[in-house]
């Protein structure tokens, strides 16, 4: 089973340096993910559901998607769990003059079918035919090593971050958390919404990718673009006419990119009035480009606390983790 989506690249789709939008890019990509995993899920007889995105792996932006452009996603599922469903999605981008096509995004997200009569119930998920044992052994493999991770991320998701709205920047240092600290405030309306009331994940993603956005350009004074997004963890689901903050900071800076921390909390106004919980949160990476749209060195962040030292030491293990792994899938190609 594949779905496939195919849209052209407008002006509104256009970022600050003139290429698409990263959160457009993964709005897309969610989109993609969430029909073919729905369509699986109710493809045999029993109660319908509809498939809610539970986690976004890594997403690299391999290459700069560009106004005009057509894009077309793909999405395929490789493994199904008793409550879960993996999609890998790839993204092309085609020049419609020439028909020259790139791959500019790759990413995996893990979905869970919600029975429509009960959206707190989380029902079981048809499996997939394997053609090699091998293929279902590695799935089984990715989907132990992301419920492990999403039990870390977990633990650690106590971490709060005042939003921060008309900040004093005069008095505060260049180049600090602080400095470049931003917030958003967006109140959930149906256009936000599936037909069930609840929060597109591809809605989020974008949000999220916008105030990161505004934090590295903060930090850089530059044009910047997504370079990559950690993995994106969506920890309870958003409702229609909840009051949501999307908050971000930085958190680590290397010579050519800079890594920013993003929260989402919800706030429940309406029928169910209860406490502000934390919804999603992620890590965005971003480069910052010259005027000319080539990579520059990036501004190193300026530590002030203990907590902040402490980020920033995780942020450089995520970073030489990463760095790590390129270096590995890069071997085998030099060695061709």
């Amino acid at each position: 089973m594949a779905c496939q989506l195919i849209r052209i690249m407008r002006p509104d789709d256009a970022n600050i340096a003139g290429n698409v939008h990263g959160g457009t890019i993964l709005k897309m990509i969610e989109e993609a993910g969430a029909i073919i995993s729905t369509r699986h899920c109710n493809s045999q007889s029993g109660e319908h559901c509809v498939a809610a995105l539970a986690r976004v792996e890594r997403t690299d932006f391999l290459s700069p998607m560009c106004i005009g452009e057509v894009a077309h996603v793909s999405a395929e599922i490789t493994y199904t769990s008793k409550h879960s469903v993996e999609v890998q999605v790839n993204v092309l981008s085609e020049n419609i003059l020439t028909g020259a096509k790139r791959v500019t995004n790759r990413a995996t997200l893990w979905y869970v079918p919600l029975s429509l009569k009960n959206v707190d119930k989380v029902l079981e998920v048809p499996p997939i035919q394997y053609a090699w044992k091998e293929l279902e052994e590695d799935g089984k493999r990715r989907y132990e090593e992301q419920k492990l991770e999403r039990l870390v991320t977990k633990q650690r998701n106590g971490d709060i971050i005042f939003p921060v709205f008309n900040p004093d920047r005069q008095n505060k240092e260049p180049y600090t958390v602080g400095y470049s600290q931003s917030s958003l405030i967006h109140l959930v309306g149906p256009s936000d919404c599936t037909l069930h009331g609840f929060v597109h994940g591809g809605v989020t993603m974008k949000l999220m990718d916008e105030v990161a956005g505004i934090v590295a350009a903060r930090h850089c004074k530059t044009n910047i673009v997504t370079a990559s997004v950690d993995a994106i963890n969506f920890h309870e689901k958003i409702k229609k006419g909840c009051v949501i903050t999307i908050s971000g900071r930085m958190t680590f800076t290397s010579n050519k990119s800079m890594e920013i921390e993003v929260f989402v909390d919800a706030d429940p106004f309406v029928d169910e009035p209860k406490e502000r919980y934390r919804a999603v949160s992620a890590f965005f990476t971003y480069v910052s480009l010259s005027k000319e749209g080539k990579p520059v060195p990036v501004p190193q962040l300026v530590i002030e606390t203990e907590d902040e030292k402490r980020r920033f030491e995780d942020g450089k293990g995520r970073y030489l983790q990463t760095k790590a792994k390129r270096q590995v899938q890069m071997q085998p190609l030099t060695q061709q």
